[in-house]
């Protein structure tokens, strides 16, 4: 009895995990074509060429990846368990004395599996991948007296070089470092700052300064709260070498959002995704949940294609409504927490909703 039952659970999570790949492959395709449209517009420009944008592409797929899981998960599972049910397959298991219960727990556990590779993607292998694929679009780009290295990047202004750690989004540098020296060559001043912001596009603002001064074979060190550096990037450079916040892994997360609290600014686009990145992997089970309402639930004498017309929709609607969520939060200041976890707990309330009759 025991290895029927494993038998059954590994059929119906088979079933689920074929629809699942069947749909997010066709989802991937589609989005990255939209992509690929997107990057047109900079072939040209510098060295980027049509091979620099399918790369660009091609690196950015684990982040569309990531952000289709959820719909994916809702739509793999209608489908799986909508024809599942279409052809008589669960009627049978549950006359067999297989429970509704026990069904939608070899569901759930192979739900888990897709938690879990969503956690993964959103830890270990995005930020790296986008990380990559940026530094290849800023080469291709050739943006005009910066060198990038593998960590940051090199400018020069003047005697003075100068090299940034990272380029955050909306103009924010952090982990600054200024070598002065003089005409014959000599260091004569270094500057360290957690991180700089661009004001109207002409000075940095650098905060959080170390300064250290050699005077007459003397090292002087002086502690700096601001200090305006003179324009050394535009904003189009700016534009083209920033990272996103969901580019970043939660280690550079954490520190750069104490940096930026501690100079008084706004870090809720950094916290946001800070907990975005434990929020996805939490839609993804809500998701699983979902699914199983249209099949357990409400609709459940509705056939196979009513059912994934359906989610379809309602897997739109929910995935549009989590992305403008996001953006209502920045805009409403709302805690970067609540903000990141509104989608989980909509998506379960309804499932749960959908759902009580049944169990």
């Amino acid at each position: 009895m025991k290895s029927s039952m494993r038998i059954l659970d590994i059929y119906i999570g088979r079933k689920f995990l074929n629809f699942f790949f069947l749909i997010i492959l066709i989802l991937m395709v589609l989005f990255s074509l939209f992509e690929l449209l997107a990057q047109l517009d900079d072939v040209g420009r510098g060295s980027y060429g049509l091979y620099n944008a399918f790369t660009f592409v091609a690196l950015t797929l684990p982040k569309r990846l990531l952000d289709l899981m959820p719909i994916s998960t809702l739509l793999g599972g209608i489908l799986a368990l909508g024809l599942l049910a279409d052809h008589g397959e669960l009627v049978a298991m549950e006359a067999s004395g297989i429970s509704v219960l026990r069904i939608c727990a070899a569901v759930l556990v192979t739900g888990l599996l897709l938690v879990l590779t969503s956690g993964i993607l959103a830890e270990m292998v995005v930020p790296g991948m986008e990380q990559l694929a940026r530094k290849s679009r800023s080469e291709a780009l050739s943006v005009t007296g910066i060198t990038l290295t593998r960590q940051g990047f090199w400018a020069r202004k003047g005697n003075s070089y100068i090299h940034v750690d990272k380029m955050l989004s909306e103009g924010v540098a952090a982990d600054l470092d200024i070598f002065e020296f003089d005409d014959r060559g000599r260091l004569l001043t270094f500057t360290h700052a957690k991180n700089a912001d661009l004001q109207d596009n002409s000075q940095w603002v650098l905060n959080g300064i170390i300064q250290k001064t050699i005077v007459e074979n003397e090292i002087i060190t002086k502690r700096i709260e601001t200090l305006t550096l003179d324009f050394f990037l535009s904003a189009h450079q700016v534009s083209i070498l920033e990272l996103p916040p969901y580019s970043l892994s939660t280690p550079n997360l954490i520190r750069y959002i104490n940096a930026l609290q501690q100079s008084g600014q706004n870090a809720d686009q950094y916290s946001l995704a800070l907990w975005r990145k434990l929020s996805v992997p939490l839609t993804t089970g809500a998701m699983v949940l979902l699914s199983l309402s249209f099949v357990f639930g409400s609709t459940r004498g509705l056939t196979a294609g009513y059912r994934i017309t359906l989610g379809a929709f309602v897997g739109t609607v929910l995935y549009f409504a989590d992305q403008m969520m996001m953006q209502w939060g920045l805009l409403l200041n709302l805690n970067p927490f609540f903000t990141a976890m509104i989608p989980v707990l909509l998506i379960s309330g309804i499932a749960f909703g959908r759902l009580r009759k049944v169990f």
